[in-house]
């Protein structure tokens, strides 16, 4: 079992937003703004779904990494920490999804 948890993806994500674009992939993504990071999320997700329609799992975790990673690079730049997101997952979890959604305030 992996002793690598999404808090050391986000530690790493934000190591590497602080280098030179030249140098790293994530201060790259970072230097070129939310909207290219999400749009590069969006593809990530796209390409997700596309390997789990095909049922192909090597292709699943990969594209999933991938998009567990630009996730983390959009949170870095949108300044929300992980924690955040945990905390709702959590505050989620004490009522059913349908429950959860039916409580949801329609636009």
């Amino acid at each position: 079992m992996s002793e690598f948890f999404l808090s050391d993806l986000e530690r790493i994500v934000a190591a590497r937003a602080k280098a030179s674009p030249d140098e790293s992939w994530t201060a790259k993504l970072v230097a070129a703004g939310q909207t290219k990071a999400a749009k590069k999320l969006g593809e990530e997700a796209v390409e997700t779904v596309i390997a789990a329609l095909a049922q192909d799992r090597t292709d699943l975790v990969s594209e999933s990494a991938d998009l567990l990673y630009h996730l983390m690079v959009v949170l870095n730049i949108a300044g929300i920490p992980l924690q955040d997101v945990m905390d709702e997952l959590q505050r989620r979890t004490g009522q059913s999804g349908l429950q959860e959604k039916a409580g949801r305030q329609t636009p």
